[in-house]
Parts: C-alpha cells; structure tokens; sequence
C-alpha cells in the first residue's frame, strides 16, 4: 500500500479513499475545501455555497453534504449568515482534574453558567449507586459549561446534602465545583470510575447548550469517590462533539 509522504500520523490512511480509486464526489469536494479551510486559518470566511459549486463544478447540494461533514467534525462554524473556520478542539485529559484546569492549560477562560440547584431525597436508583440510604437528601447542580463564553456542554453534578451542607450558600455557582470540596470543605477525591459514549442531545439539552439537536455530543458518566473509598459525587457531563476531544496517558501497570 502505498502512504503519500506528507501524510500525518493521526491523518485517515490513504486520505480515506478506497484501493479502487472511487470515492463519492461529495468526499472529494469535502477534501478540497478542507485544503482552503487550512490556506483561510481560524476565523477565515468560507465562500458561499453557491461559489465553492461553481469553484468546483459541482451541484449546491453536493457542496451542502461537504459542508454538514466538516461542521459537524468542528473544522467549520455558523457565524450569521456566514460559515468561517474554527479553532482547534479544546483537549479535555481524562483524570481527576477539574473542567476549569482542563481549559486554563489551553490559554482559554472556563466559565459556568447556573441552570439549577436544587435539594431533595434521593432517587431509589441514585440511592443504590451512591450507597445512600433511603430518604437521604442530595443536591442536584446543573450547569453550563462555558469557554470563552462560549457554550460548550452541560454539566450534571448530584452529590450528599452530608457532604456538602451550605452548598447553595457557600458556592459560587461560576466558580470550580472541585476547588471548592478541596479548599473549603477539605474533601480529597481519591478515585473515579468514568464511561464516555456518543449520543444526541435532548430537545432541551441542545437548547441550553446552544446546538443543532442532530448535533454528537460526548457523554461522560463519572462516579468518583474520596480517599477512603465512599461514593462522592454522580456527574454526567455532555461536551460538544464538535469542540472536544480527550486525552489520557497510558502506562503499563
């Protein structure tokens, strides 16, 4: 098989064409509006629709599927009526850190935007999971998660009333959840058991995030728990597909 010498190492092999040669029309104008996306660099205007057809002697509608591609991988972005490149994803680590560290080390400003907090008994289901007995209470903080003020997930956090008992009184709701336990309450976390999966958003969840509903989004599910083992706190985190990825360090132990 032969490998273009320019290929990058996390590039598609081949380009993603097949050995035959025959590749959709749509994915080779997709290519080549992906070389103009790096010539335009972030914040580049993309020519209309109807431009890059005549540019590349191709229908409007074969240029709209190129197009719903690279917007939904995150190369492009809707600015108005307009359509312009986007920046780099945002690299999430998949540790113990807190979403406000994960977007500091990347020279971006985190933000959080309060949707709700609130306290009542825990759910039978929460209640097995966590180790909670019956009719013990729980908050529920639920927040918007922010990147230069921009939208970029939604944040579900469900953690003892026990553990945190002045939370609706103590905490900035803009403020790192994490921080807060650490500094204030003196909570150590020791460990998380953390599943991520692709899913749509809700109606709702698309809404408060400010996204396509068709749009993929990562879920992140995480329990974690203290240093003596007890259950802490249930989160489930949606990111923008588009605007997130995630790394980890891999070790051999």
């Amino acid at each position: 098989m032969d490998y273009p010498n320019d290929q990058a190492p996390g590039a598609p092999v081949r380009s993603g064409i097949p050995e035959h040669g025959r590749i959709p029309k749509y994915y080779a104008v997709k290519a080549q509006i992906a070389l103009l996306i790096n010539e335009l660099g972030e914040g580049g205007l993309l020519p209309t629709e109807r431009d890059l057809a005549l540019r590349y002697e191709v229908s409007r509608e074969t240029v709209r599927q190129s197009l719903r591609e690279l917007l939904l991988e995150g190369r492009l972005r809707r600015q108005g009526r307009g359509t312009v490149v986007a920046g780099p994803k945002l690299e999430q680590p998949l540790s113990l850190a807190s979403y406000t560290e994960g977007v500091r080390r990347q020279g971006r400003r985190p933000g959080r935007h309060l949707i709700s907090l609130d306290r009542f008994p825990c759910p039978q289901a929460l209640a097995a999971e966590m180790g909670f007995g019956r009719g013990d209470e729980v908050w529920h903080l639920e927040r918007v998660l922010l990147a230069d003020d921009e939208r970029v997930g939604l944040e579900s956090t469900y953690i003892a009333v026990a553990r945190a008992p002045r939370l609706d009184v103590d905490f900035e709701p803009d403020s790192s959840f994490y921080t807060y336990l650490g500094e204030r309450l003196g909570i150590v976390f020791g460990d998380a058991d953390e599943r991520i999966e692709t899913v749509l958003a809700t109606p709702r969840e698309a809404l408060l995030i400010g996204t396509p509903p068709a749009l993929p989004m990562l879920l992140i599910h995480r329990l974690s728990r203290d240093t003596g083992g007890l259950p802490l706190e249930r989160v489930r985190t949606l990111f923008r597909g588009d605007r997130f990825s995630f790394t980890t360090r891999l070790d051999s132990r």
